[in-house]
């Protein structure tokens, strides 16, 4: 937590514009052993940040929350009018953030002694509390592909993978011995029985993330239409395209030359049949359109792991 009040006191009060907040640990199943951990992780530190950008009069916040936090939704693809109904600890640690950033911006004194609700010609950077806070809720959907074209960049998680994709890419390159992939379920009202998620790739999803941040300048005029004297609006970023994880296997078979085998196992607990996102919204509003399609993705994520086969960890190279 100092680490981060460190930043805003080098740049001192007024100096940090805008804050973009990704930071979360993101693994349904893994949040279902140690809800405790990822409560503590993902909404402390939330609020931590939040009463820090209130300390040093940082009023624009962009969060990064995910499609979790729609749980079994009754339409898909999702829209963003949905209500919040999480399934696992992860989508719930989310739905709690969303619900604090709610409450700030309808100026609830849940964190701090007082919020009020004014529009940014009124705010003057020397009130000793934020008169408003301007915040984006991006259910940036529950998939995003984080590896960079060129190789460089790319997800290495810590320990064994709790996601799909760079555990599929962690057992063509040898890094996981697993024989088989499990599958969790294959008895979903889905086209082939897997469960379907939305798969975006990170440069789609940061585009997404700077054109909400481009949003909350002073000429936006994005939160004229709010229902209510709050900025605050919630958008969805995917292709509006699911896939199911029988898809995703042969999308990596067929991008690595690896040939998997495949044993279904029972259903995990916290997942949901289908998160599909419908970013019509955020293509009207924000102007945003996913451009990266999944063989992509996946030819991008291989690329990066074929060149560092045991990530970030240079001096096992």
């Amino acid at each position: 937590p100092e680490q981060i009040r460190a930043v805003f006191k080098k740049y001192g009060k007024g100096g940090i514009w805008g804050v973009i907040h990704v930071a979360a640990y993101k693994a349904v199943g893994e949040s279902t052993e140690i809800p405790v951990t990822y409560y503590h992780n993902n909404v402390s530190a939330t609020i931590f940040l939040l009463q820090v950008m209130d300390d040093f009069d940082c009023t624009r916040f962009v969060y990064s929350s995910s499609a979790t936090v729609y749980g079994t939704p009754p339409k898909v693809p999702i829209p963003e009018s949905t209500r919040l109904q999480a399934d696992s600890p992860y989508g719930k640690s989310k739905v709690m953030a969303e619900t604090i950033i709610d409450d700030l911006t309808h100026g609830t004194p849940l964190l701090y002694a007082l919020i009020t609700i004014a529009d940014e010609k009124e705010y003057s950077p020397t009130h000793e509390m934020a008169s408003y806070l301007l915040a984006i809720l991006q259910n940036a959907f529950i998939a995003p592909r984080a590896h960079h074209p060129s190789g460089l960049i790319g997800e290495d998680p810590l320990g064994r993978p709790g996601n799909l994709l760079p555990l599929l890419a962690q057992m063509a390159v040898g890094r996981v011995k697993d024989p088989v992939l499990k599958v969790f379920g294959n008895d979903y009202p889905t086209p082939d029985g897997t469960c379907v998620r939305d798969y975006l790739h990170v440069l789609d999803l940061a585009e997404g993330h700077l054109l909400a941040l481009d949003a909350l300048a002073p000429e936006s005029k994005l939160f004229d239409n709010c229902p209510t004297e709050a900025r605050y609006k919630a958008y969805n970023l995917g292709r509006g395209q699911g896939s199911s994880v029988l898809q995703i296997v042969e999308a990596m078979r067929k991008a690595t030359g690896f040939d998997y085998k495949t044993e279904i196992v029972g259903r995990r607990r916290g997942d949901v049949p289908d998160l599909t996102a419908d970013p019509t919204l955020a293509e009207k509003e924000l102007g945003f359109k996913a451009k990266q399609d999944l063989e992509t993705a996946c030819r991008d994520l291989w690329n990066w792991q074929t060149k560092n086969p045991k990530g970030y960890d240079t001096e096992s190279k």
